[in-house]
């Protein structure tokens, strides 16, 4: 059976929820791109409209890039954009991915305004749908223009998102998904009025209101009983295995100098990879990237002890 490690995965009670709770900020995500894409033309237009320099139409004319993470204009139009942003930023004082942007395009692209507030490896994004959860969210919580929602359910909904993501176990306990799905509520319930919100918490509602079963084409199954298609679920999983590989290299490669303090996590993401054949299989060269980078941390440990 072409499913049959995946099968075996399901039977694992915490696998299964992981499975479910990433679903779910699926469906967060999906609910929340047009709304995010209408509130930050919205914003865009808000800003140019307030700013006597903005509103001149202008365009940068000195090719102002950011270098990393770091971001210090050459032009007056890149510099007052830049204020603006750091004006707009619920934490200014904190990290500001500057390398996300192309600060050129600020004066004609709401998103690319959007990416400054938002967790870095977003550069080549273009448009809401292609970011992840974390990105909308982080977006809601660091940019004042989304003052009208709750500030806390979001940074609770992001503190259970980034916990699932960096699960390396990739499981998680029933009691950890009851929280999870009331805070989930509670943040929906602030953009009930958006359609494509309440359909989202819908999905989610039923996702999380059953046990997740497993319906093979062909084989017969009881009346009535929930059933999703082992296709759709190995489209998903594979789809959360990649946001948690893209987190956890993110999170341990910074600028080019892996944090050695992660080795334990990326070591158990290898074992769990490696040890389920057909994951190997279809993560080969993210599994050979996870060995680079396992071998340089070993070499950071083995050197500051010898020191």
């Amino acid at each position: 059976m072409v499913h049959e490690e995946l099968f075996a995965r399901l039977n694992e009670v915490g696998y299964k929820n992981w499975l479910k709770a990433g679903y779910c900020l699926m469906k967060v995500k999906d609910g929340l791109c047009g709304f995010v894409d209408n509130e930050m033309r919205d914003f865009h237009n808000v800003v140019i409209n307030s700013n006597t320099i903005l509103l001149r139409g202008t365009t940068c004319q000195s090719n102002c890039r950011p270098k990393n993470n770091q971001f210090q204009s050459v032009c007056a139009l890149c510099s007052e954009w830049k204020r603006e942003i750091v004006k707009h930023h619920t934490k200014p004082y904190s990290v500001i991915n500057w390398g996300n942007c192309r600060p050129w395009l600020w004066p004609t692209e709401p998103w690319e305004l959007a990416k400054a507030f938002m967790p870095r490896g977003q550069t080549g994004v273009t448009r809401a749908e292609h970011c992840d959860a974390a990105a909308l969210l982080n977006l809601l919580h660091l940019c004042d223009h989304f003052s009208f929602i709750n500030h806390c359910l979001v940074t609770e909904v992001i503190r259970y998102r980034n916990e699932l993501m960096h699960s390396c176990e990739m499981r998680v306990s029933d009691q950890w998904m009851a929280h999870f799905q009331k805070s989930l509520e509670q943040l929906l319930l602030q953009l009930r009025h958006v359609p494509e919100v309440a359909i989202a918490a819908q999905q989610i509602q039923e996702m999380l209101s059953v046990d997740l079963s497993v319906h093979v084409p062909g084989v017969d199954s009881v009346d009535g009983a929930n059933r999703v298609g082992i296709e759709s679920i190995s489209l998903w999983e594979t789809e959360l295995l990649r946001e948690s590989l893209k987190d956890l290299l993110n999170t341990d490669e910074h600028e080019g100098a892996p944090i050695y303090a992660d080795l334990q996590k990326l070591q158990m993401l290898h074992r769990f990879l490696s040890g389920n054949k057909d994951l190997e299989e279809q993560f080969g060269n993210e599994l050979h990237s996870i060995q680079v980078l396992e071998d340089q941390l070993q070499s950071l440990n083995s050197n500051s002890g010898q020191q």
